[in-house]
């Protein structure tokens, strides 16, 4: 039998509980996966409901002041929040530029006008040679075409130079209307092109608050219904408006449709750029309250039909819920749901197949406020 010496049994098992020890250790657990969903806020269509929307006031006129011509600021006579009157200055452009337009348009009208006087005197001395017959036809003719030039060369100069004067007198920028300046959107020295907003002036005493209305409303919204308006600035006091404009179409890719509304009284103490809150009546499409939502949004089990709600926890991300929920017909405007759920609730709409209930998701965002 072959005895294996001590000075190599050592060695030998300390490998061997080296190797034990790092078979079981344990591997650290996988982090989980944060899956994505996308979802809609849903509302009820049916039976009469107030629902309430977030929007902007603004004062009934709001123009975005602009020089027609290009150039560089030299004075800006406004600052925000001053009132001005019609006939103001507002802002100032350096017109040396157009200074030496005007003077060269004068120079060539100048130019013009004394080759028009000279081709004149020539064609009066031809015509009378011609009426002595002293001159031929085809002088008579060259003398008068040429007068005829002259006199429309000096007719577009004249026209040069009052183009010229025009453009030296668009550099000076004035109040068309009596009003406030809202915002200053240029410094002095800034080189500015034709059209590029300088100012906004608010004026009219009639305050509006435009809010977006979803798809899913905006049907129930018409010209002269009647709102009422909150401000946060003003959290004890109600105002009474109506509906003056429905957008037709969305706007910047969004899924809301623009409404504008208008307050029935005006009062100092609201400013354009306040938050408001917008309430609107619905009035009853059916005998009772409906929701539409995606025919996907919608699973199946043993225990019945369901949906998952979302609960936003933070920036992007959220907790899923499961909601039981009682369907109706399938409609083109989605699968009803009859119970279950409730107004302003975020219903899950891709991703339904691979969460569970109080799942943590990450929200994928898209415009207009529905995700």
């Amino acid at each position: 039998m072959i005895r294996i010496s001590r000075l190599l049994m050592m060695p030998l098992l300390v490998f061997l509980a080296a190797s034990f020890m790092s078979c079981s250790k344990e591997e650290p657990p996988p982090e989980p996966i944060i899956r994505p969903v996308r979802y809609i806020q849903v509302f009820s269509t049916g039976g009469r409901h107030t629902r309430t929307f977030s929007g902007v006031a603004r004062a009934g006129v709001e123009s975005k002041l602009s020089f027609k011509v290009a150039g560089t600021i030299k004075r800006l006579a406004v600052d925000v929040g001053d009132q001005v009157e019609a006939g103001q200055l507002i802002a100032e452009l350096d017109a040396e530029d157009y200074r030496l337009q005007v003077l060269e348009a004068e120079a060539s009208l100048t130019q013009a006008k004394a080759r028009e006087r000279n081709a004149s005197a020539s064609y009066e001395r031809v015509r009378d040679l011609y009426a002595n017959r002293n001159a031929s036809k085809q002088d008579l003719d060259e003398a008068r075409s040429a007068y005829e030039s002259a006199a429309a060369t000096a007719e577009s100069m004249d026209k040069r130079l009052e183009l010229a004067q025009r453009r030296l007198g668009y550099t000076r920028l004035t109040a068309p209307v009596t009003g406030s300046i809202a915002s200053c959107l240029v410094e002095i020295n800034e080189n500015i092109q034709a059209g590029q907003t300088i100012v906004l002036l608010t004026s009219g005493s009639d305050l509006e608050v435009r809010v977006g209305i979803p798809e899913v409303l905006i049907a129930g919204i018409e010209e002269g219904s009647a709102i009422t308006v909150t401000f946060d600035a003003l959290p004890d006091r109600e105002f009474t408006g109506r509906v003056t404009e429905v957008g037709v179409a969305t706007t910047d890719m969004a899924t809301t449709y623009p409404v504008t509304v208008r307050l029935d009284r005006s009062d100092p103490d609201i400013r354009p750029g306040m938050a408001a809150t917008v309430a609107f009546v619905f009035e009853a499409e059916g005998p009772r309250g409906r929701f539409f939502v995606p025919p996907v949004a919608v699973g199946e089990d043993r225990e019945g039909r369901f949906v998952f709600v979302v609960s936003p926890t933070e920036s992007g991300f959220g907790v899923v819920h499961r909601r039981a929920v009682k369907v109706g017909e399938i409609t083109g405007r989605g699968l009803e749901i009859l119970e279950g759920l409730s107004d302003g609730e975020l219903v899950v709409i891709a991703g339904v197949s691979r969460i569970q209930d109080g799942l943590k998701v990450k929200v994928l965002e898209i415009a207009g406020g529905q995700r």
